[in-house]
């Protein structure tokens, strides 16, 4: 037990105060007693909001000020969504603790459709997602992906005007912010796999603070961090970042691990897909193993367009 509050650094955007309320609720419960202070972190992702992630940086804009909170001794942890996490971490910093997994899929959100096949020839679908856009163009090359950034409200907000037609967002973002009713459906994983990571949450901090690490372990998720170091170890046999379209979702049944993955070209023109399965003792080689049968599928088009 610490000897002071535990302090949590955050990102101050409402869908990162309503999940890091829920992880300090989670170590408190796990801990009587123990003390806490959100330290709210402004990161370059929330203040740049008029250009898609993948034009000004990547992954790291949502995550590099909390980190460098951590290394300057302002904050104990940082709460970050997974998917946000870049894939290798600066020396010196762990991920400590993933908690259990929410939902991991899309939301349709449109004032038009109840699905992608239902909105009509040419509608523009906001997002700012590679992945997304990709998967979008995949199965209707007609339709027409625009950028759209901010949080659901805001997203809402564009659809009724009329800047877009439709847009994606996370289930377990929505629900987070008990935001679900705004879906129009629920996309399955078959049309729309999932981002790495999606839907779980993870706490930075310290790799030398053993004190902080004992207060997450009682509520660490095993399953969820299985499954995420599959998805991650896709990620990084692919050098994946925000400006490459990958998709992957590893699910367990047992003893059992079961990953899909996605590799797109940005337009939706080319897709190259892997399915694995193996213990999950060997998250971390079935992760490398399909990545590296994507890389190697997708070849020269892969380097030429994605990289």
């Amino acid at each position: 037990m610490l000897n002071r509050s535990l302090r949590i650094g955050t990102r101050g955007s409402p869908m990162a105060l309503a999940q890091t309320g829920m992880v300090r609720d989670k170590i408190v419960a796990a801990n009587p007693g123990l003390e806490t202070e959100l330290v709210v972190v402004t990161t370059v992702a929330d203040k740049i909001l008029d250009r898609p992630l993948s034009e000004i940086g990547g992954k790291g804009l949502f995550t590099k000020e909390l980190e460098q909170a951590l290394f300057s001794d302002e904050v104990d942890v940082a709460v970050h969504s997974m998917k946000d996490v870049e894939t290798w971490l600066p020396e010196g910093l762990v991920i400590a603790c993933i908690l259990e997994r929410d939902d991991p899929r899309d939301a349709f959100l449109s004032p038009h459709a109840d699905g992608l096949a239902g909105l009509p020839e040419g509608a523009r679908v906001g997002t700012s997602s590679l992945r997304r856009g990709a998967q979008v163009l995949m199965h209707r090359p007609d339709l027409k992906v625009v950028p759209l950034r901010g949080n659901a409200n805001t997203r809402m907000r564009k659809l009724e005007s009329g800047e877009c037609d439709a847009t994606l967002l996370a289930l377990a973002g929505l629900q987070r912010l008990g935001l679900q009713d705004m879906a129009r459906s629920i996309l399955s994983v078959d049309e729309m796999l999932p981002a790495v990571a999606q839907g779980a949450l993870g706490i930075e901090c310290r790799a030398d603070d053993g004190a902080v690490r004992d207060l997450l372990a009682p509520i660490a998720c095993a399953r969820t961090t299985t499954a995420i170091a599959a998805e991650r170890a896709l990620l990084a046999e692919l050098d994946g970042s925000c400006r490459t379209p990958i998709a992957a979702l590893a699910q367990i049944n047992g003893d059992q691990l079961k990953l899909d993955g996605l590799l797109f070209l940005p337009d939706g023109s080319r897709h190259w897909a892997v399915s694995r399965q193996g213990p999950a003792a060997e998250a971390e080689r079935i992760g490398r193993e399909a990545g590296a049968e994507l890389k190697e599928a997708a070849g020269e088009t892969y380097t030429r367009h994605l990289q």
